[in-house]
């Protein structure tokens, strides 16, 4: 891989970690409940959650997605369904107080087994393969699954600190309702791609 196409992909990695997404828009309402710190598991799941997929990904995944594509239909129903549960919990959270000493903040574990139900990680690994290692090879696919590991935890910090700065807005229970509502509703709304209406 020449230097201007890894700079591409380096490009590319930051700019679909980077962009809203259901991984952003958890990790922001993770910073404003919890904090800084108490997500940072959250965006090391993510970071290493993705970097994982894109190997599975590259190294044969894609073709098993193109040769059964009923497995994509499964995939978008069980999607779905996880992230409507995931925004019904956003926006039933406890009050700030509350969850600051009983909440609990997304694990390593499930950030990590998170992206595999993902709409849009499922996107940027396929769209990145078929960009960057459209050959398949080890050394490619390592390649492009080492820059996203590199790339996205920077990026995706962004929303955890975002987080913090609404969270000094969060300063009744009602406000701190809003907020939870606006980020279930949004989480719901990253949904539009999955359902076929822009791929």
């Amino acid at each position: 891989m020449n230097a201007s196409i890894l700079v591409a992909l380096i490009a590319f990695a930051f700019v679909t970690t980077v962009t809203p997404g259901p991984n952003n828009l958890m990790l922001m309402a993770s910073g404003a409940n919890y904090g800084f710190k108490r997500t940072l598991p959250h965006m090391l799941g993510i970071m290493v959650g993705v970097s994982v997929m894109v190997l599975v990904v590259g190294g044969g995944l894609m073709t098993l997605f193109d040769t059964y594509p009923v497995l994509n239909t499964l995939l978008q129903a069980v999607s779905i369904t996880y992230l409507l549960w995931l925004a019904w919990k956003v926006a039933n959270a406890a009050p700030l107080q509350t969850t600051d000493e009983k909440g609990t903040p997304m694990t390593f574990l499930q950030a990590a087994a998170f992206q595999w139900v993902n709409p849009k990680a499922w996107a940027m690994c396929l769209s990145a393969i078929t960009l960057y290692a459209p050959d398949h090879t080890l050394l490619s696919v390592v390649l492009v699954a080492s820059v996203f590991a590199m790339v996205s935890f920077p990026a995706i910090s962004i929303w955890a600190w975002l987080g913090l700065v609404v969270r000094q807005w969060l300063t009744s229970p009602r406000r701190y309702r809003v907020f939870n509502i606006a980020m279930a509703v949004l989480l719901v709304a990253s949904l539009y791609p999955v359902l076929g209406l822009n791929v």
